[in-house]
């Protein structure tokens, strides 16, 4: 493993980048393809497929609890908790057109407002120029969504998504209304974690390979935890 610790930002938000996480990233994959095909969510701003891993999914799962294991310190160290909790894990899929999106899907998100709710993303099959970016809100400056801003972020971010074109596709670096502010390249068995109340997209390029094999498409394990 080859860890950094990243701060992006005015608000200096951590990020943790591990290269090299598993040491074994085409059995990871192998797991993945064993569940294909994955299916869409309902109700989901997810822009493709994603195979919820439960404990019935055995070499899934002792991948998730052993990836987990060896996360701890980093993250208790990065974000100063005495541990997590599991939330979900998934394999997932951008699968979407560009030319098909809704309008949240073309524009930075959150996952929640709970400071102590972490992503975990382990890139494994990705193509070159992908990744994930982080955003500022250019009128309101806010990085990190919380209980006290979240009311604003979301009437500015509505007022503003009306004035999009229909065919801007997935963000590409910086716009009008959003600065780029950081980006992590997704490179095979790089692992990342960061808050979830951050702003973030991920980095999907136009000509993109947009399969639904997990073997050629964009996988990466999505994974959701709880510091306390």
């Amino acid at each position: 493993m080859k860890p950094e610790l990243r701060r992006l930002g005015t608000g200096q938000s951590p990020v943790v980048v591990i290269d090299d996480f598993s040491g074994g990233v085409e059995a990871i994959v192998d797991i993945a393809a064993a569940l294909a095909p994955f299916p869409a969510l309902e109700n989901n701003y997810y822009p493709g497929l994603r195979r919820i891993i439960s404990p019935a999914d055995r070499a899934a799962d002792d991948y998730v609890e052993g990836m987990l294991r060896a996360l701890a310190p980093f993250i208790a160290g990065a974000f100063d908790v005495d541990g997590f909790n599991l939330l979900e894990a998934s394999f997932s899929m951008v699968t979407a057109d560009p030319a098909e999106l809704l309008p949240p899907q073309r524009a930075p998100h959150f996952d929640t407002t709970d400071p102590k709710y972490y992503a975990v993303l382990h890139y494994l099959n990705v193509a070159p120029g992908t990744g994930t970016a982080f955003f500022r809100q250019r009128s309101t400056g806010i990085e990190r969504v919380t209980e006290e801003n979240v009311d604003i972020f979301v009437r500015v971010a509505k007022r503003e998504m009306a004035t999009l074109p229909t065919d801007t596709g997935y963000i590409l670096g910086s716009n009008p209304h959003y600065e780029q502010i950081g980006a992590v390249d997704a490179v095979p068995d790089r692992l990342i974690v960061y808050q979830g109340s951050l702003l973030h997209s991920g980095i999907i390029p136009p000509g993109m390979n947009r399969s639904i094999n997990p073997r050629e498409g964009r996988l990466t394990a999505n994974i959701f935890v709880r510091g306390h």
